[in-house]
């Protein structure tokens, strides 16, 4: 196993080598830590498929190529046949990368388990909090986004595309996606995590809205 877990994470930082600083390498190890944290905590699920969904769920992520949503689920199910992974295990990575983002919830097409509950909650925990506030600035700043702009009102998305393509504010990324984190999170752990990080969210949105006016 931990030749497997050596070759993934070779395999996953030559595929993220080129990402922006909120999706690279180093995001995909912090929820890789994350998600064994949350698996000790909540003592149940396959540890292999958790640290191998943790580890590729980013490699082909959409908003950085024009191909299709699956293509990093289709990347990361060859390269573990080909290291020897189980076609079972394989398939389940695969459906949790695939089901794994924000903007799926927006789709028809749905999928559970135990281990994609652990890894989404651990990747929507790097998604809040500091390190949450920073990657969010890194993101607008990549698409070379406003950091607000009080005459863009903040959204409802009802399809998977419109907020792909939302080139809304930095500061209505929060409303539209960061803040309802904290309600959707699956595993009591993650619950319990995300309470801190959303409070230090709600506290910098607001002292940013107080200085975007002139601090008085």
């Amino acid at each position: 196993m931990d030749k497997l877990i050596s070759k993934t994470i070779e395999f996953a930082q030559s595929k993220l080598k080129d990402f922006d600083g909120g999706h690279n390498w180093s995001h995909t190890e912090r929820v890789w830590k994350l998600a064994k944290h949350i698996y000790k905590k909540e003592k149940k699920g396959d540890l292999l498929v958790i640290e191998l969904s943790a580890l590729l769920h980013d490699i082909a992520d959409s908003k950085f190529h024009d191909g299709p949503e699956s293509l990093g689920g289709d990347l990361a199910f060859d390269f573990m046949i080909d290291q020897g992974v189980t076609e079972e295990q394989a398939g389940h990575v695969k459906n949790i990368i695939n089901h794994i983002s924000f903007k799926s919830r927006l789709s028809d097409k749905k999928f559970t388990s135990v281990e994609y509950e652990i890894v989404q909650d651990a990747d929507r925990i790097d998604a809040i909090g500091a390190i949450g506030i920073a990657r969010a600035f890194n993101y607008g700043g990549f698409k070379n986004r406003a950091l607000h702009d009080p005459e863009i009102p903040i959204q409802q998305y009802s399809t998977q595309e419109e907020y792909k393509q939302s080139p809304a504010p930095t500061i209505n990324h929060f409303h539209e996606k960061l803040f309802l984190l904290k309600d959707l999170m699956n595993t009591k752990t993650g619950k319990a995590m995300a309470e801190e990080r959303h409070e230090y969210m709600e506290e910098f949105v607001k002292r940013f809205l107080e200085e975007w006016e002139g601090g008085v």
